[in-house]
């Protein structure tokens, strides 16, 4: 049987669809309009800090939120003030749309808009607070709604769609709006929240995680220490999670190095215009629905090690690829394979962590996992930053730029030597085993 046949998971994955439509318009959008009230690489690197900053904060007292609430009414909630902040944001790209470039220009600015810039911040990192429970939140509930078996399947599916939704359709609708005026990506990017927080509010039941009482004479915050304790705990103990952890946090920071300045080396080396940054994604997108597609088949006729590796040691050749070419229809293509390889890690691991969690922890591993795994972009953004200053400093602009590409294969270079020594297929098939 399909598994969008399940009511509830049908609910759950048209939710996710619309909502990363409006996060696709968004990841033009938001980089758009960073660029557009500074042209300094530190300061649009610290965008993608503050947006990547809750991942490192937030995440760990995230997790025993999710495991002590109702994890549905959590994605509701998150999901209603993601809409509200991005509201704000229309509202304030409208009030000072006079200061901003034409619509659809490549943004000429000099100094910073220092007021417009603000908001952008702090909406940023209050949006990436909310997308931490979220996530955690959605990603927890999975379980709870598709078979074991078919988890695989499931979470095939729904990167899947959040790939085509993002990186597909997202950015060039963005792009198209952004034509039209600055403010209307903002406005359709509030809608999708509203929209997927209507549609996860319908889906029945009860996804409150079974956990013992708060021991007698012990209070709430002593509690809400041991529990968060004892999800760290779980998950240093465990001997394929934990350097599954820290490679995947090195991985993301790696490729946030290239990425917190990846519109300004759009803008800046390839030349680009809003419409053809935004089909740069295409590549991502098409990379991800293939991916998606067959992940689950590629991991158990390869072995979920093999293919985990190969993604390390595509992230080296990748990152160099698009450094040293910088055309844009080549980048497209690399971006396609890219994708291709972060889906296969991701139905992969995810599967694995909602196989070999015990589900009354779920939600906080989960949050420790992803301490770790998401927990250094910001570092990685900031060391993005910093790397086009110096290197600005004794080279020129463009070099500076591309330095971010090496940079991430370097650190690549390090994670395929970890990765084939700790995420063997062997290793994998001995987790899945001991919980079976």
């Amino acid at each position: 049987m399909s598994i969008l046949r399940n009511k509830k998971f049908l609910s759950l994955y048209t939710a996710t669809a619309i909502s990363n439509l409006g996060d696709g318009v968004g990841t033009v959008a938001y980089p758009w309009l960073a660029s557009a009230v500074t042209r300094n690489p530190v300061l649009v690197a610290l965008v993608a800090v503050a947006q990547r900053l809750p991942w490192l904060v937030f995440t760990l007292p995230a997790g025993v939120i999710t495991d002590r609430v109702d994890r549905r009414k959590a994605m509701v909630a998150m999901d209603g003030v993601r809409c509200a902040l991005t509201v704000a944001v229309a509202v304030a790209v409208f009030t000072q749309r006079s200061g901003l470039p034409a619509p659809g220009r490549v943004p000429d600015v000099m100094g910073t808009k220092t007021g417009l810039y603000v908001v952008l911040l702090v909406a940023t990192l209050l949006l990436g607070m909310a997308e931490v429970l979220r996530d955690n939140s959605s990603q927890t509930i999975v379980p709870a709604i598709v078979e074991p078996d078919a988890l695989e399947k499931a979470n095939g599916r729904m990167w899947g769609i959040e790939g085509i939704m993002n990186t597909f359709i997202g950015p060039p609708l963005g792009a198209l709006l952004i034509g039209v005026a600055f403010a209307l990506p903002f406005v359709i990017d509030a809608a999708s929240f509203f929209a997927a927080a209507a549609l996860v509010a319908i889906i029945p039941g009860t996804f409150r995680a079974t956990r013992s009482e708060t021991p007698e004479g012990e209070s709430g915050a002593s509690s809400w220490r041991d529990e968060l304790k004892e999800g760290v705990r779980w998950l240093w103990g465990h001997e394929l999670l934990r350097p599954m952890a820290i490679i995947l946090g090195l991985m993301n920071a790696a490729d946030t190095v290239s990425g917190a300045t990846f519109v300004l080396f759009a803008q800046e080396v390839m030349h680009t215009s809003p419409l053809v940054f935004s089909i740069l994604g295409f590549g991502g997108a098409l990379g991800g629905i293939v991916a998606g597609q067959f992940a689950s088949a590629a991991s158990k006729r390869f072995g979920s090690g093999t293919c985990l590796t190969i993604t390390l040691l595509g992230g080296v050749v990748l990152a160099t690829l698009i450094g040293s070419i910088a055309i844009w229809p080549v980048v497209l293509v690399l971006f396609a394979v890219m994708m291709m390889l972060g889906m296969l890690w991701n139905v992969i691991t995810v599967s694995l962590r909602q196989t070999i969690i015990p589900a009354h922890l779920l939600g906080r591993v989960n949050s420790v996992y992803r301490f770790f795994a998401w927990g250094m972009m910001p570092v990685g953004a900031a060391l993005g930053g910093v790397t086009v200053v110096v290197v600005d400093s004794f080279a020129s602009r463009g070099t500076a730029l591309r330095a971010t590409w090496f940079v991430s294969a370097g650190i690549h270079v390090v994670l395929f030597v970890l990765g084939r020594r700790y995420l063997t297929t062997a290793k994998i098939e001995a987790a899945r085993a001991a919980v079976s």
